[in-house]
């Protein structure tokens, strides 16, 4: 496999994050959602619009994991204020790590991971939390593995559908 390299997205990127933003959050999750919902979510969530505010946000980044140049992961990060809940300056919020199923279990998201990782510990973040779906199972033994532990639950909705995310932890300071 030809080395990957993790690199930070900017607006000039916006069309190749809506293209694997939709079609990484498809693979995942179309399988157990109705087409309806899924449509919906799609269309909203990964809209020009909402990815522009996003990547314009100083408190949120994004990063590409690249193989030649193309896009086979992501990853989002949210920090302070832009974090989806808890808003604490302390800790920094993985939103999003996907990868192409075609590179699954090839250590894409090990990468995106550890460079998430790696960002919490130059801003001092105590903790590294996240929310995952609780019917995604390779997911949460993914984060288990790495040390996460589960602390809350908070409902996503996708589309109609109310779904249950795990909310997750791992300190990065130990006191």
């Amino acid at each position: 496999m030809k080395k990957i390299s993790i690199q930070k997205i900017t607006l000039n990127d916006i069309e190749q994050l809506q293209k694997i933003g939709q079609q990484t959050f498809f693979e995942t999750f179309s399988e157990s959602n109705t087409e309806q919902n899924m449509t919906t979510y799609l269309e909203e969530g990964f809209s020009v619009e909402k990815l522009s505010s996003e990547l314009n946000n100083e408190n949120a980044e994004f990063y590409f994991a690249l193989q030649n140049d193309n896009p086979i992961g992501y990853l989002k990060l949210n920090f302070g204020q832009s974090q989806t809940e808890l808003q604490d300056d302390k800790g920094l919020e993985i939103e999003r790590i996907y990868v192409l199923k075609e590179y699954h279990g090839k250590s894409v998201g090990q990468l995106l991971y550890d460079k998430a990782i790696a960002i919490a510990k130059v801003k001092n973040a105590d903790y590294v939390w996240l929310g995952v779906w609780e019917e995604n199972h390779r997911a949460i033994s993914f984060y288990k593995k790495n040390g996460f532990i589960e602390f809350n639950k908070h409902i996503f909705k996708l589309g109609n559908d109310e779904q249950t995310d795990l909310m997750m932890k791992l300190k990065l300071i130990e006191y």
